[in-house]
């Protein structure tokens, strides 16, 4: 089976709890679960993997890639900053789409930039768990 490797950055542990109004109410395990089961429809794995630590994400991605034909990525604030996770995407040759379940483009100024969206075929914000759901589709049109 071809596997997606399903990536969550600093904080998204914390979802359910943390600012539902921009983050929504789900936890991250029901948001993977939706993924898992949306990515079994194109016969796809998903590999999922949350770190609040940038060089785990990296070290993730460098050992994962090898075996995935894909990958979904929400940051988290290393969105904003990161060129080392933004190498280390485009390092992968993989097609990725970035996923944020907020609205980056209406909150502070300074979230509205994506460093890391440059290695991606297509970023999807403000849609909350629905933005993972449309990733994997994007991902098997994209694969087609």
């Amino acid at each position: 089976m071809k596997k997606i490797l399903l990536m969550h950055g600093p904080n998204l542990n914390l979802l359910g709890k943390r600012n539902p109004e921009h983050y929504g109410s789900l936890t991250l395990k029901r948001i993977e679960d939706l993924t898992v089961e949306e990515a079994k429809k194109f016969n796809y794995e998903i590999i999922s993997y949350q770190s609040n630590h940038e060089g785990n994400l990296i070290d993730k991605l460098q050992i994962e890639a090898n075996h995935c034909v894909a990958i979904i990525i929400n940051p988290g604030a290393f969105t904003h900053y990161s060129y080392a996770l933004y190498d280390a995407l485009l390092d992968t040759e993989l097609p990725i789409v970035e996923v944020h379940l907020s609205d980056i483009k209406q909150r502070e100024a300074w979230r509205s930039i994506s460093v890391t969206a440059p290695a991606c075929i297509n970023v999807i914000w403000g849609k909350k768990e629905k933005g993972y759901i449309e990733a994997v589709n994007m991902i098997a049109e994209h694969l087609k």
